[in-house]
């Protein structure tokens, strides 16, 4: 056993380690975000159709969304600092390869090879600091985590806007490769290592390569069928590839004694309503948030940085009342803002429709993110606070990595299936009347899965009556940082800053 060395907040050590984490788990949020801003400009580079620029989404998130409970194994049983050091240098390299590809089929299998190594660092950020730092001191250090990450997260669509703008979208990649560089160095040099003693010695492999399985030829089969047919060979086949994956990965799961995914947790009523709340949800925000930087420029005619700015008063909003709206959740219980914040969310994105005819920012932009923005803050800390609280103390980890897990696989499917649903296909995104139709679509249907979420919540959630346990009171600690702007893709990956953070299980 490797005993951790504790830390208090106000110390040298304890800013070193913060630095580290925060530094460690912005880069992977702020690439998120500014990818979602570039996917314009990569696509007329390229010459790529829609389908590529959904893959060079979907590449990254599937591979973090199928390998991030396995990490979050192997850093308890490895050792957190190694793990999260080799998911930084893992990152790295590949933003790297990202920067340098020659055509658009390296920079999607970089992308893939990018999420490998954000699905490595992203539990270990915040396990060092649960591992870290003394219990008074905890709370604190999970808030500033939080709020910092919120602060570099915010930045991220500027700096993605400028270089893009000012340079070539290649630079949004290459920024990793200092701040990587930063990283391990303060990580080789001030963070300790720890691991969880009562850790398993195996790791469910075997069920990380399922999840892989499963959710790359189900992204595969939605993408391409716009395009190839939904009967065609290489469609059919890979969406009756994803049903076999799928059923031998819930299999595994079901028999395994070290199964990444325990589906007898999902016997809890709280916890698994909650969870479909977040996946339907998730998919309406990571769905919309894929395709609106592409109408706001293409569209609209907004320069990358002025699309990456649209959405900061989201983040504004975020930062002043996630925290809040965690503390009344936890007096009056979660179900009213589960049910009601969803709907909200719904009514922003109605608004959203106007900004085809509509390209004014005051006008046409700017009441659709504030209406959004007010659902999100009153439901993304209850939600969270909900999903930790259903399970028992010792299992808020595992809650907390599988909710994330969830609000991911929802965006992932969203983008991949949502633009087909609207109508797109391939060149749609070059010809601005055809994508305005086709954006209207999208946020009619992404509206109405928002809306079906707040109902899943009216129906499902239950006001406990203690909803706060240790980790919820973590997420309304870091609910006071929450920000907004990675789903990277657009801003699923945004929300890496919101109180959706994985934690290593416990």
């Amino acid at each position: 056993m490797l005993a951790p060395i504790l830390v208090r907040y106000d110390t040298g050590s304890g800013r070193w380690i913060l630095a580290a984490t925060v530094l460690g788990s912005a880069m992977a949020a702020i690439d998120a975000t500014v990818v979602g801003i570039a996917l314009p400009t990569i696509g007329r580079h390229f010459h790529a159709p829609l389908g590529t620029l959904q893959w060079v989404v979907t590449g990254y998130t599937l591979t973090l969304a199928a390998l991030l409970l396995v990490a979050g194994s192997l850093g308890d049983e490895r050792g957190r600092r190694r793990i999260f050091q080799i998911g930084v240098a893992w990152f790295t390299l590949a933003s790297a390869g990202c920067a340098l590809a020659p055509n658009a089929g390296v920079l999607i299998a970089t992308r893939i090879l990018q999420g490998v190594g954000a699905a490595l660092l992203t539990p270990g950020s915040l396990a060092i600091i649960q591992a870290s730092f003394t219990p008074d001191d905890r709370g604190r250090a999970i808030g500033a985590w939080s709020g910092l990450g919120g602060v570099a997260t915010a930045a991220g669509p500027l700096l993605g806007g400028y270089l893009v703008a000012a340079a070539s979208w290649r630079w949004i990649f290459l920024i990793n490769l200092p701040i990587g560089a930063a990283v391990l160095a303060i990580s080789a040099r001030h963070v300790p290592e720890s691991r969880d003693p009562d850790a398993p010695r195996r790791i469910d492999l075997g069920g990380a390569v399922l999840a892989v399985a499963f959710l790359a030829t189900l992204t595969f089969g939605l993408i391409e069928a716009p395009a190839k047919g939904w009967t065609s060979p290489a469609v059919a086949g890979m969406l009756t590839a994803s049903v076999i994956a799928g059923a031998a990965f819930l299999l595994l799961e079901s028999r395994s004694r070290h199964a990444m995914l325990p589906l007898a947790i999902f016997r809890n009523r709280q916890f698994s309503a909650t969870n479909t709340v977040t996946f339907v949800l998730y998919a309406a925000l990571g769905g919309v948030l894929f395709l609106l930087p592409v109408e706001l420029q293409i569209v609209d005619g907004y320069s990358p940085l002025e699309s990456g700015m649209a959405l900061l008063p989201l983040t504004a909003i975020m930062l002043l009342l996630s925290a809040r709206s965690g503390r009344l959740a936890g007096r009056i219980g979660p179900r009213l803002q589960m049910t009601a914040g969803p709907v909200i969310v719904g009514a922003g994105l109605l608004l959203l429709t106007r900004t085809s005819t509509d390209s004014s920012y005051l006008t046409g932009v700017l009441p659709a993110v504030l209406v959004f923005g007010l659902g999100l803050a009153c439901t993304v800390a209850p939600l969270t606070m909900t999903a930790l609280g259903a399970l028992p103390d010792h299992q808020a980890g595992l809650a907390s990595a599988v909710n994330n897990d969830v609000a991911r696989a929802g965006s992932l499917i969203a983008v991949a299936v949502l633009p087909a649903l609207a109508g797109m296909k391939g060149s749609t995104y070059l010809h601005p009347s055809e994508f305005a139709s086709g954006f209207k679509t999208a946020v009619l249907i992404a509206a109405a899965w928002s809306a079906a979420s707040g109902g899943l919540a009216a129906l499902g959630v239950r006001n406990p009556e203690a909803v706060a346990g240790p980790g919820a009171e973590a997420a309304a600690e870091a609910g006071a940082g929450a920000g907004v702007g990675e789903p990277a893709e657009c801003f699923h990956c945004a929300l890496d800053a919101t109180p959706l953070n994985t934690r290593s299980r416990t």
